[in-house]
C-alpha cells in the first residue's frame, strides 16, 4: 500500500491497519480487578459476568475491489447451552459444521450509530480461528456496511477514526 496522509493528525502513515478489537464484552466494565467477581470468568476467548455468556468473535465489512476486509474483534452474548457447546466443539474440525449460533452484539464501536445489543449470528470457524459475527440484516449502518461493503475511501475513513478515538454523533454515551 502506498503511503498515506491521515486526515486525523496530518502524518504521513505507510501502512493503514485493517482491524481493531475490543478486549472484552461492555458488560465488563469495572470487573476488570483480579481476582474476577465470584460468579465472573474472563479469558481472551470467553466471559462469563454472572447468568451472561460472552464469545469473542470478528466481524469483518468487505473492502470493495480489494479482495480484502476491514475487521473489528468484537464480543457477542451466546445462550448457555450454545456457550456450553461452542466450547466443547472449539478445537473439533468438525465445528464448521454448526448452525450460526444467535447472540447480542456487546460492544459499542464508536465510529457507528449505537451498535450495543443488535441480533448477530455466530458463524464457527475451523479450529484456532474465532467465529464470524454477521448481522441480522437490518438497515443499521455497520449491518448495510457488512452485507455492502465499503469503498477504501470509507476503509481510510474508519481507520483514521478508529486510531484517533472519533466517536459518532448518533452513538450512545
Amino acid at each position: 500500500m502506498t503511503p498515506w496522509k491521515c486526515t486525523q493528525c496530518g502524518q504521513l502513515h505507510e501502512t493503514i491497519p485493517n482491524s481493531f478489537a475490543f478486549d472484552e464484552p461492555i458488560y465488563w466494565g469495572n470487573r476488570r480487578k483480579w481476582p474476577a467477581p465470584r460468579g465472573c470468568s474472563f479469558n481472551k476467548d470467553y466471559c462469563v459476568i454472572d447468568d451472561g455468556h460472552f464469545i469473542r468473535a470478528i466481524l469483518e465489512i468487505p473492502i470493495l475491489g480489494t479482495g480484502d476486509v476491514f475487521t473489528f474483534g468484537v464480543w457477542s452474548t451466546l445462550s448457555e447451552a450454545n456457550f456450553k457447546r461452542e466450547k466443547k466443539l472449539a478445537r473439533k474440525p468438525d465445528r464448521i459444521k454448526e448452525p450460526p449460533y444467535f447472540g447480542w452484539f456487546s460492544n459499542r464501536i464508536w465510529q457507528f450509530p449505537d451498535t450495543l445489543n443488535l441480533k448477530c449470528y455466530l458463524h464457527s470457524q475451523p479450529p484456532g480461528l474465532r467465529p464470524k459475527i454477521e448481522l441480522e440484516a437490518t438497515d443499521h449502518p455497520l449491518a448495510v456496511e457488512q452485507r455492502n461493503g465499503i469503498t477504501e475511501a470509507r476503509f481510510h475513513e474508519l481507520s483514521e477514526q478508529c486510531l484517533h478515538g472519533w466517536k459518532h454523533p448518533d452513538s450512545a454515551i
